[in-house]
């Protein structure tokens, strides 16, 4: 990919030169003065300083957006070109978040391999943010996850609806919310524990109007006592505490053989769809539809069919 482009894409995503000087191996005069003369052949201001560094200019936006989507069809090429070269046989690489994969994403694996053996397959376990940017990135070809809210148009991804499920409400054994309905009030009396840690880089994924909805400065900054990208992490804090934890409904059996259970809420949880993300982009190759038959038909077994 051209050099000035591989470049700027460094510095949006670690949000100032000097920290992308490390990733690249280049020195800070070099990289300013490309980035002034990327500025200059597309007569746009591509950022503006700022205490923590530099921040992308509208114009910056567009431009990273379509480098990152020259990046992915560059390195999609290559791979292409040496998988041919090599013929060997292309495996799965996909995200999820820790719900889906306890529930019908593992079991789908496993028998993938059964009836694919020599197929190498690649999970991600995180965030559903986390996993937008891996996708984004080329890591992994699609991801599991609830359906995001707000996300740009701009950024290619597609959303495959599939069924719909709610955020419940988890405690240890034994924690004084457990026994009755509890209103929401009663809920967030207690800490929050979260496994879904928002970065600042992450607000280029969402759309102008979002961003003024949610407002730039508390982006990542919800309201929690603890906080971790592992699972394992949160179930032993919550374990050892009152705090409370909110995740997918449809966890419910696996975390009470763990001594979690989940609180009566007194309101009716709202409904969230879930399905699979996918770059648009990518549609229609062979072995991405195949693993998307795969996914598509386990968790049409496990879950509850979309309501129209």
């Amino acid at each position: 990919m051209d050099k000035l482009l591989n470049q700027f894409i460094a510095i949006a995503e670690t949000g100032s030169i000097r920290a992308a000087t490390a990733v690249l191996n280049v020195t800070q005069p070099t990289l300013t003065v490309n980035m002034h003369k990327l500025g200059s052949d597309l007569k746009a201001q591509l950022f503006v300083r700022s205490a923590r560094g530099v921040r992308l200019t509208a114009y910056g936006e567009i431009v990273y957006e379509n480098a990152r989507l020259i990046q992915r069809l560059d390195d999609n090429m290559r791979k292409s070109v040496g998988d041919m070269r090599t013929r060997n046989e292309r495996g799965i690489s996909i995200g999820s978040g820790y719900s889906w994969w306890t529930v019908f994403v593992r079991e789908m694996l496993l028998d993938y391999q059964r009836h694919n053996p020599r197929a190498p397959v690649q999970v991600s376990l995180g965030d559903q943010l986390r996993c937008l940017d891996q996708l984004l990135s080329g890591d992994i070809s699609l991801f599991v996850s609830h359906e995001i809210r707000g996300l740009s148009s701009g950024i290619g991804t597609q959303f495959i609806r599939l069924s719909q499920v709610y955020n419940g409400v988890f405690v240890r054994e034994g924690h004084p919310l457990l026994g009755a309905m509890r209103t929401s009030q009663e809920i967030e009396a207690y800490p929050l524990i979260t496994s879904s840690l928002a970065e600042s880089r992450q607000q280029r994924f969402f759309d102008n109007d979002w961003r003024r909805e949610r407002g730039e400065d508390s982006f990542g900054r919800d309201r929690y006592i603890f906080g971790s990208n592992s699972i394992s992490a949160c179930i032993d804090y919550l374990r050892n505490t009152d705090a409370f934890l909110r995740i997918s409904n449809v966890i419910a059996p696996y975390f009470a053989e763990q001594g979690v259970m989940e609180v009566l809420q007194e309101a009716r949880p709202t409904s969230i769809p879930m399905g699979i993300y996918v770059l648009k982009e990518r549609r229609g190759e062979q072995r991405l539809e195949q693993t998307l038959d795969w996914l598509i038909a386990a968790c049409r077994k496990t879950l509850p069919p979309l309501l129209t």
